[in-house]
């Protein structure tokens, strides 16, 4: 009989007491019995250590906050399984998902990691975090299955290849950003694939509001992510920014940059109405994921923040383009 292999869950947490004991409790009724859970704590100042050792977690304590890739790598360093298997503090797993990691990785041996998605049933009710989560859900799973980056909040490698590439990049990412993905564009370009498997879902429990996502998507991901971009000289064509996606933030920033002349020539206001039809017209994909998970009522809600979420898009790849293109200059 073949011998299961050992998955160690490595998960980091700063003040996560709100939600680690659903997170551990989920693990812990998982179908797959050979694992292990590694937690490592950032610093924390609530009963977040307190809540792991109860769930039988192996705890491991960082001496200063550093971040998510420190205590993800230092997680790595301590397990003992063959896959690492990344899970965020605030994700619930379903009971077969360490399963389906392991058949993942059985099924396509060339693979060297694998993510999944938020599901599309968030657990937090209010517009905010339906409004994010489902269009997380929805951008991976449109999708290739043959991913071009990784994600972390639901992801796994083979712990040999992940050592072999040198984990995460902690000096860089010293707070929760796009560590994921830069290890992710990492892989990638020395060779290694990576696997989207759209049915390996888990449900986030975080609870957006309007300051922590505008805060989170500007400083957290849209500027180190064009950073990154522009660093690597790579623009791939997938999750977040497909050319639809491009064309969109063009297209809103067309439209921000003719409305103050329509004060002065109201005719171009039927031009902005061109550029929005425009916009829906390419993403028609979307408003109709939504319109079919929601309603009316809450699309027509979800276009406005779509439309924003293009703007500050936009306006961040530009700024960071410019300061790239003359520093590089200098």
């Amino acid at each position: 009989m073949d011998r299961k292999p050992l998955v160690s869950i490595i998960i980091p947490a700063y003040n996560a007491a709100q939600h680690l004991n659903r997170c551990l409790e989920a693990i812990r009724v998982s179908s797959y019995s050979s694992y292990e859970i590694i937690l490592v704590d950032d610093g924390s100042t609530d009963n977040s250590i307190d809540i792991a050792r109860k769930k039988g977690a192996m705890v491991f304590q960082l001496p200063h906050q550093s971040g998510p890739a420190t205590a993800r790598n230092f997680g790595a360093q301590k397990a003992k399984g063959d896959i690492l298997f990344f899970v965020d503090a605030d994700v619930l797993i379903k009971p077969e998902t360490v399963a389906r990691v392991v058949t993942d990785f059985q099924q396509n041996p060339d693979i060297a990691a694998v993510f999944g998605s938020y599901d599309d049933s968030p657990a937090e009710s209010n517009f905010l975090s339906q409004y994010k989560n489902l269009f997380h859900h929805f951008v991976h799973q449109q999708a290739s299955s043959e991913a071009m980056t990784f994600w972390a909040g639901c992801g796994a490698i083979r712990r040999e290849l992940f050592q072999k590439i040198g984990g995460f990049d902690q000096e860089r990412y010293r707070r929760p950003e796009i560590e994921d993905i830069e290890l992710g564009y990492r892989m990638r370009r020395v060779g290694y694939r990576i696997l989207l498997d759209k049915e390996l879902q888990v449900k986030h429990l975080k609870q957006w509001r309007f300051v922590s996502l505008l805060r989170a998507d500007i400083f957290y991901r849209a500027i180190p992510w064009t950073k990154l971009i522009l660093e690597s000289q790579q623009v791939v064509n997938d999750l977040n920014i497909q050319t639809s996606d491009r064309i969109s933030a063009g297209l809103v920033g067309l439209s921000v940059g003719i409305l103050p002349f329509s004060l002065f020539i109201p005719q171009l206001l039927y031009l902005i109405l061109l550029l929005l039809t425009a916009i829906i017209f390419l993403n028609y994909k979307v408003y109709r994921f939504f319109l079919k998970q929601r309603g009316l009522k809450f699309t027509a809600l979800v276009f406005p923040m779509h439309i924003l979420y293009y703007l500050y898009s936009g306006v961040t790849f530009m700024w960071c383009w410019g300061e790239h293109f003359f520093m590089g200059r200098r």
